[in-house]
């Protein structure tokens, strides 16, 4: 029997993702798969309907609710758990095989952290810092957090936001493969505007107390540093010394130090807008 889960799928011009995306989940996992599209100017909504996917159509208007809260709010799914998945994140048979077993349980869970595996110039990563998400919770259990922006950018989904649970979280540790298939022109760009939006939220949040308590640890410790030229370096040797990232070999070496170039990016234009610039 299919799990009693939607899988909902934020998108835009997601032609070269997401067919492998949707067919790394199949027709008889979830109750429930929905696209939800702003915009696609590619074949984008086609490829979705032609897998049997249920597509909703989203336009923000740079307020709160960005993308995934919308959608949560205003086509409430009627299955008991939620798994926000982006098109460049294709469920393996292992992440199934554990979620399933998962979701049979009576463990008193609300929410589930994932893991991810990370792809860099079409091959899979050996070390590096790990990558997690609390991407699966109960329905009616957790909303992205709020942050109220004066269009920062033309992000129109929640990026670094993440899930404020009420209840527990466990931790599925089978991985999801993050693999993006539209080239490293795309994530730089893509980046680009995360440093924006990065720098913009921080000098927003700093002192805001609210905010600064619902920041995982992860985030404390990037925003307790983001203002120091360091912050890219400090990356650097963790991911590539200390994690393991050299095992890579010369991939790991240009993502580490393209890592480094996004942090350090988002601490320069801390800089520049703190100048009014």
């Amino acid at each position: 029997m299919a799990l009693d889960l939607t899988i909902a799928i934020p998108v835009k011009n997601e032609s070269k993702n997401l067919p492998v995306c949707l067919e790394a989940i199949g027709k008889d996992f979830a109750q429930k798969i929905v696209v939800i599209d702003s915009g696609s100017d590619d074949n984008t909504v086609d490829i979705a309907v032609s897998f049997g996917a249920e597509v909703i159509d989203f336009r923000w208007d740079g307020n709160f609710p960005k993308k995934r809260n919308w959608y949560l709010r205003n086509h409430t799914p009627d299955t008991k758990w939620i798994l926000f998945l982006d098109a460049d994140e294709y469920l393996t048979n292992a992440f199934k095989n554990e979620l399933t077993r998962a979701l049979s349980k009576k463990d008193g869970f609300d929410g589930y952290w994932l893991t991810y595996s990370i792809y860099f110039m079409d091959k899979k990563m050996i070390g590096g810092y790990p990558l997690h998400k609390l991407a699966l919770f109960k329905v009616g259990s957790a909303e992205y957090e709020r942050i109220n922006e004066d269009r920062w950018s033309g992000l129109d989904m929640e990026i670094h936001e993440h899930p404020i649970l009420s209840g527990k979280a466990g931790k599925i540790r089978s991985p999801i493969d993050h693999r993006d298939y539209r080239g490293i022109q795309h994530y730089w760009e893509k980046h680009a505007e995360y440093a924006n939006w990065e720098a913009l939220r921080y000098l927003k949040a700093k002192n805001d107390s609210t905010t600064k308590g619902s920041w995982t640890l992860k985030q404390k410790i990037k925003y307790y540093f983001i203002e120091t030229p360091l912050i890219g370096p400090f990356f650097f040797i963790g991911s590539y010394i200390f994690m393991g990232g050299f095992l890579n070999g010369y991939r790991g070496l240009a993502f580490a130090i393209t890592k480094m170039g996004y942090f350090t990016q988002i601490y320069c234009r801390i800089k520049e807008l703190k100048n009014g610039y």
